[in-house]
């Protein structure tokens, strides 16, 4: 049976997605409480979708 590889990742905790792009957790929490970072809400908690963090990435890079 195959596991699924990190990279495989649906979504992915602040500080996962915050390690992903060498920012600290902070530094993410800020992004995502002044809406430059959107997140799902599953349960109590934040996720972080590889399309949410190419989204950011791509809009930082036509800055």
């Amino acid at each position: 049976m195959n596991e699924p590889t990190p990279s495989s990742k649906l979504a992915y905790t602040v500080a996962e997605a915050a390690e992903k792009i060498s920012l600290s957790r902070s530094t993410l929490y800020e992004l995502i409480h002044a809406g430059e970072i959107e997140t799902i809400k599953i349960g109590r908690s934040r996720r972080i979708t590889e399309r949410q963090l190419a989204t950011y990435l791509v809009r930082k890079e036509a800055e």
